[in-house]
């Protein structure tokens, strides 16, 4: 076995929200041309038949407003265009995005994407350890699907923001390592954020859950968990602590707060005890409707985009599609001491599947003792990226404010990232999209509860982020404090 396998004992994935591999890393080709991104020429045709080029002008926020298509029908457009569903182009992002506002002009931001200089933190950890050319969101569909996959290697054939999980013949990979004697849990940011789409969990298996303090806790004292997976602040907020910016990055919340959450958590495992011991992983839920030019492989019609994609045994849906073909491609870092600086991953596919593969084949002896999907079964795993024979000793990076300059000669061990405005900052703002339905989903949780243990609050009276907020902090403790753990906590009192 590799040295780097045979040391890993942690493995930790913080998974973002809503962003495109090209739009977050294409700009990395001008760097080095082994990584797939952008040369300037890729384009889309707007409505009236221009075409338009793709630019490095995104910006950290108020350029993707209103929130970009990524429901099933609008990634159909994305992908397929005006060819019709057996020939994939790449060429219906500009069309897809003026659906939602009927604005030509503004309908070409979906084309924009970032220079190095401004997504500075994941430029950086991508050059510094592994990228991944060909990492797919697991579907062509919004949030819960797509993290459903991560959680249990399948959506149950949904390919739309109603994921049920009780009952169902597939364990998550958090029952199943506690099954097999390991341990793992899902850190959310706190209890106003709460854990997306996993409420159901939230109710039986508290014991599965914490915050992100908690995490870092769990770094500081050296107490990590076999396998970890992050959730970043999905809503601007404040508390007794004060102000929270929302730090997902889903469009329109400000990209730097999600920058400063990458560092921060790479960060507390690189100072950490455990740091030659663990395997980050960063990635994206999936692209959010904005422009990637790479066509995800799969079976469309008659043809098959290569490598041809295992159809999942747990499909359900009534969209016509058989999930034998993944969605867009999404940014995907994989970091540890034990992977050669410079890494490109170019000829294996990952998809969010891969992830309980991964970590099943690692902490598991026998991993198929335990139901898992024809989709986990078959995704390739990321363990045979810890290739060197000795774990480097790179210092760990300084995070230095206000600048854009991440190259800069004179400490190149400091990552420079650009103040956050204070205008970002809004929790007065209307909740987008998939905020509301993870509110709809607390509210299906809710019903299931008794009367008196139910919040009281109509949820056809949230409008903005610090409503949604109030809502899901009220649902979350209540699931908590009704879960067994608790219940049984209280009992022994």
């Amino acid at each position: 076995m590799a040295p780097g396998l045979d040391a890993l004992k942690h493995i930790v994935v913080l998974m973002m929200e809503n962003r495109s591999f090209d739009h977050m890393l294409g700009s990395l080709k001008a760097i080095d041309p082994r990584i797939d991104g952008l040369d300037g020429t890729e384009s889309n045709r707007d409505t009236t038949g221009e075409p338009v080029k793709v630019q490095s002008i995104a910006e950290f926020q108020a350029q993707l407003q209103p929130d970009p298509g990524h429901h099933f029908e609008d990634v159909k457009l994305q992908i397929f265009g005006d060819s019709g569903a057996d020939t994939p182009t790449m060429d219906g992002f500009v069309k897809s995005y003026f659906q939602k506002q009927q604005d030509v002009n503004h309908s070409h931001g979906i084309m924009n994407y970032f220079s190095p200089d401004k997504v500075p933190v994941l430029s950086r950890l991508a050059q510094d350890y592994a990228v991944c050319n060909r990492w797919f969101s697991s579907l062509p569909g919004p949030t819960l699907p797509n993290r459903a996959f991560a959680h249990f290697g399948t959506s149950f054939g949904n390919v739309e923001m109603t994921v049920y999980y009780l009952g169902k013949p597939v364990k998550s990979i958090y029952e199943r390592m506690l099954a097999a004697g390991r341990t793992a849990k899902i850190y959310y940011y706190d209890d106003t954020s709460g854990s997306l789409g996993m409420a159901f969990m939230l109710k039986n298996q508290s014991k599965l859950f914490g915050t992100l303090d908690e995490f870092y806790s769990a770094c500081d004292n050296d107490t990590l968990q076999d396998y970890s997976f992050l959730e970043p602040n999905y809503g601007d907020h404040d508390d007794d602590d004060g102000e929270h910016i929302a730090s997902d990055q889903h469009p329109d919340h400000n990209v730097l707060e999600g920058e400063k959450l990458i560092f921060k958590v790479y960060d507390k495992i690189h100072r950490s005890k455990a740091w030659q011991n663990t395997l980050l992983v960063v990635v994206y839920d999936e692209h959010g409707g904005i422009y990637d030019h790479v066509i995800p492989p799969g079976t469309y019609g008659n043809t098959v985009v290569q490598p041809s994609i295992v159809a999942d045994d747990q499909n359900q849906t009534n969209k016509d599609f058989k999930f034998d073909r993944l969605g867009v491609r999404v940014p995907a870092v994989l970091i540890s001491p034990w992977i050669q600086q410079g890494t490109v991953i170019n000829d294996t596919v990952y998809e969010h599947a891969s992830i309980p593969a991964t970590v099943a084949q690692k902490f598991m002896a026998n991993p198929d003792q335990f139901s898992r999907s024809n989709r986990e079964k078959t995704a390739h795993t990321f363990l045979d990226v810890l290739t060197l024979s000795q774990a480097r000793t790179d210092p760990p990076r300084t995070l230095h404010f206000g600048k854009i300059n991440i190259f800069a000669a004179t400490d190149p061990n400091t990552i420079n990232v650009p103040n956050t405005p204070p205008e970002a900052y809004d929790p007065g703002r209307v909740m987008h999209m998939m905020l509301w339905e993870h509110v709809q989903g607390l509210r299906e949780v809710e019903r299931t509860l008794p009367a008196n243990q139910q919040t009281g609050i109509d949820i056809g009276t949230l409008k903005t982020e610090a409503d949604a907020g109030r809502y899901i902090k009220a649902m979350t403790q209540i699931l908590r404090q009704s879960s067994p753990d608790a219940a049984a906590a209280q009992k022994a009192s």
